[in-house]
């Protein structure tokens, strides 16, 4: 397990093994690579992060994981694959599920309420993004992103 503590101050644990933690997911979050770049959205309060959200009533976290995607990018994902689950100490603690995904389309964008559409950043401009949200600045993030590239080089 791998703990940190997030851009607000709260504690957060980082597991890379299933049914680690007590808390039950609901809440998404995806990593797509897709020709050498990185799958983002951008938010219109946060900033640039990559694509997740909340599990909605009656859905599976990867029915969500493929509705949030498709929502925020207009990508149509499959392939899909948990990676880590993570619980952040907020009150109340609420933890993520995360997967990885392949692309299968990419739509025209219809602007939705919370995102201005998708963006594609290499590694690099990943790193270096200027207007990137809360969370895609913690050591989580970091965490996360080396675990994908190496399992990524695996799958």
């Amino acid at each position: 397990m791998f703990t940190f503590t997030d851009e607000n101050g709260y504690k957060c644990e980082l597991s890379f093994v299933e049914e680690r933690f007590e808390i039950q997911a609901k809440h998404v979050l995806v990593f797509v690579f897709h020709e050498g770049k990185w799958l983002c959205t951008i938010n219109k309060k946060r900033g640039v992060e990559f694509p997740g959200g909340k599990v909605e009533p009656g859905e599976t976290l990867e029915e969500a994981a493929i509705r949030e995607v498709y929502e925020e990018t207009a990508v149509r994902i499959s392939d899909l694959k948990w990676f880590a689950y993570y619980v952040v100490h907020d009150a109340p603690p609420f933890s993520k599920a995360v997967f990885t995904g392949k692309v299968d389309q990419i739509d025209e964008f219809i602007e939705e309420h919370e995102t201005l559409g998708m963006t594609w950043l290499t590694p690099e401009e990943l790193e270096n993004h200027p207007n990137l949200s809360f969370y895609m600045k913690d050591d989580g993030m970091k965490k996360m992103l080396q675990e994908v590239n190496h399992h990524e080089r695996q799958w």
